[in-house]
């Protein structure tokens, strides 16, 4: 039997619980999962690619059959490189399903062995995006409750807040 490979691709810009709960569960979905750090010329990310990847990397590695690779290319050029059938992918709400389901006919019609799956976000991280995570902390916001202590740490770091997020406490 062939070995089942998905593709979860992201920024990570950081990862948040949302995205660690969709990899807990997309890799219950498939012998490997290739975690797919990436870029988008659209935003600006807090972290460097080689940062997201280590982060990644540390917030996953209790999980036996994952795998953490950055890309810079077409997602499907990408799937391919890596031997999978399907790409994974989480929703929140149902704006993010219109955009993902734009993307996953656009990627059907790019190459059509590799089929899109959806996630249901848990209905606890429904509300959670990185760029809203980044927003709160820009502010001096709390956002323990939006990813582990080790992404809060750096981002906060990032951001020079390690002092004021004590004061805030």
């Amino acid at each position: 039997m062939t070995a089942r490979t998905a593709v979860y691709p992201g920024t990570f810009d950081p990862i948040t619980l949302g995205h660690l709960d969709i990899i807990r569960r997309g890799a219950r979905l498939a012998d490997r999962l290739v975690i797919g750090v990436t870029t988008n010329p659209s935003k600006t990310p807090l972290f460097s690619t080689e940062e997201r990847i280590a982060a990644v990397r540390r917030e996953t590695a209790d999980i036996a059959n994952i795998e953490v690779v950055g890309f810079d290319a077409l997602l499907m050029d990408f799937a391919e490189a890596q031997g999978a059938s399907m790409i994974l992918r989480g929703l929140r709400a149902v704006a993010d399903f219109e955009y993902e389901y734009q993307m996953a006919g656009m990627n059907q019609q790019l190459n059509d062995r590799i089929e899109t799956v959806f996630l249901m976000a848990d209905v606890c991280l429904q509300p959670i995006a990185s760029r809203l995570v980044k927003e709160i902390a820009r502010y001096g916001g709390a956002i323990d409750k939006f990813v582990t202590p080790g992404v809060a740490a750096e981002v906060a770091a990032r951001l020079g807040q390690e002092g004021q997020r004590e004061n805030h406490e």
